[in-house]
């Protein structure tokens, strides 16, 4: 039913330590190496793919590190999630370091960052990525540092996965319902007063409910002052399924547009197991179609690799808790893929 948000909250601080210390690399061209990695790993052509692919994300270290081994089949693997832009999900304690230095990469690279913000408070619902901002205060501070390091660069952000969708299905107490609307509208202002930022706010996925229970609570949420949605964020529904589910949705918010998370949906959504955990580390998945604009729905601004493949979702099926890097699953994606 829900889709695990811990990808990258606990990796992102390390990552952009990296980035911080001058190790971004980046390449100012379509397809130029970078071997700041140590791996080969390139951007994707900017007039498909506009997004900034990290080269020292774990998929990349994995990648040098199958390479040493002489482990060459693997590293090739590998090298097909390392390849891709995925998102970098902002951690907790600091937000304006880390989004500078993943935005600054980004543009070094000549290419736009994908942030995803998840640090609302209550998230999760205690879950596997449970926590989130202390309050309503110091989420508004945390938004407050995201934006402040995106500056006037380019940035897609990915809004508070599972936050309304939380909120519908009952799984956030109703205490914190008015507060959470608030924050998100909030947040969407921010972010959205930026100059070269969008933003696009959870909206659930093909698998979890109907439009109809949604739209109003997204509404209230903001949505209609954002760039548009984000729909099957760490999920696996088809991008057939969540074309046809953002659509639907789509013509009940004024036709907005909407992003799918594309990262992981190759095979669709694991049906068998338990019901309530389908969702975690499910075995047989594959990778979906690669991060590109040129999607094949003018209401789809974007596929996207929002969760990052090879992060667990939780501590399920053998998996690390959520949001670490798990090689095992990680060639597996990339396997199932050919």
């Amino acid at each position: 039913m829900y889709g695990s948000r811990g990808a990258g909250v606990r990796a992102s601080v390390a990552v952009a330590a990296l980035l911080l210390a001058g190790c971004s690399g980046g390449d100012g061209g379509d397809g130029e190496e970078d071997r700041s990695s140590g791996s080969g790993i390139t951007q994707q052509p900017s007039g498909t793919d506009p997004f900034w692919v990290n080269p020292e994300g774990n998929a990349a270290a994995q990648v040098a590190a199958y390479e040493k081994a002489g482990k060459d089949e693997d590293a090739e693997l590998i090298r097909r999630i390392a390849e891709q832009p995925t998102g970098e999900w902002i951690g907790p304690e600091n937000p304006e370091q880390e989004a500078k230095g993943f935005t600054e990469a980004a543009e070094k690279a000549e290419r736009d960052a994908v942030l995803v913000l998840y640090n609302i408070p209550h998230r999760d619902c205690g879950q596997y990525s449970g926590g989130g901002a202390a309050d309503g205060d110091a989420y508004r501070a945390w938004i407050d540092g995201v934006a402040e390091g995106i500056g006037d660069r380019s940035a897609t952000v990915v809004l508070e996965p599972d936050a309304v969708l939380h909120v519908v299905d009952g799984c956030t107490p109703e205490e914190f319902h008015e507060e959470r609307y608030d924050l998100l509208k909030g947040a969407i202002e921010r972010l959205g007063g930026l100059k070269n930022t969008k933003v696009y706010l959870d909206a659930g996925n093909a698998g979890w409910g109907d439009p109809e229970e949604i739209y109003e609570p997204l509404k209230w949420a903001g949505v209609e002052e954002a760039d548009g949605f984000a729909v099957n964020v760490s999920n696996f529904y088809t991008t057939d399924d969540s074309i046809d589910y953002g659509r639907q949705l789509s013509a009940k918010i004024g036709d907005k547009p909407f992003v799918i998370d594309t990262s992981r949906n190759g095979n669709g959504p694991w049906t068998e197991g338990d019901e309530d955990e389908r969702w975690c580390n499910p075995p047989g998945r594959a990778l979906g179609e690669s991060p590109t604009t040129k999607t094949e729905d003018e209401l789809v601004d974007a596929y996207l690799w929002v969760k990052r493949p090879g992060e667990s979702d939780g501590e399920c099926k053998g998996g690390p808790k959520a949001g670490e890097w798990w090689p095992e699953y990680a060639l597996d994606l990339a396997e199932a893929s050919d």
